[in-house]
């Protein structure tokens, strides 16, 4: 009789240390929470990154822009030739005002002849801080495939930018986008 009192005793035990449902509830809520706080930060950074992407990819094709109208027969030319003014591609007298940039971009007045690119990166940088990043570390690269800045030449500008995610995580992709287009002026 002793023994079986002793087994229903350790059974009641069991039951009462494993058999409740006492904090099941906010155990499942607590990692509910957590399970779904995460995903939303996750996602969040997700949309985020794919924004810098489309900003640093328009930033691009804003300095395809600026360069394919500033050739050689424009008076703020950019590109290999500018301002070499002996082989008569780039027009400017360098009697000219400087071109106003964008307002709250904090650049200074753009260069009057470009033969570095610095107005076309300029212009990449002022569209790139749209994409609520810290774009000190953007690399910009302007380049003319046919070494000139006469109508119909080529232009390509590609920006690459190590991203730095909101969170804290493991990874810091490098976005890489590029833009090309024919100078028309």
């Amino acid at each position: 009789m002793n023994r079986l009192l002793s087994r229903s005793r350790i059974r009641r035990r069991l039951e009462r240390w494993f058999g409740c449902d006492e904090g099941q509830g906010q155990i499942e809520f607590v990692l509910s929470i957590l399970t779904i706080m995460f995903t939303i930060f996750w996602t969040w950074e997700v949309v985020l990154a794919v924004y810098t992407y489309n900003v640093l990819s328009d930033a691009a094709k804003e300095g395809v822009r600026y360069a394919i109208v500033h050739g050689s027969n424009n008076e703020y030319c950019s590109g290999p030739t500018a301002g070499n003014l002996t082989d008569g591609q780039c027009q400017n007298t360098g009697t000219a005002p400087q071109i106003p940039t964008p307002p709250g971009c904090g650049m200074s007045a753009a260069q009057i002849s470009d033969s570095g690119g610095t107005n076309i990166q300029n212009v990449v940088t002022c569209y790139a801080q749209l994409s609520l990043h810290d774009i000190s570390a953007i690399k910009i690269t302007v380049g003319y495939p046919d070494n000139s800045n006469v109508a119909p030449s080529r232009v390509n500008v590609t920006v690459s930018y190590k991203y730095v995610p909101f969170l804290a995580l493991p990874i810091t992709p490098t976005l890489q986008t590029a833009a090309s287009g024919r100078i028309v002026n």
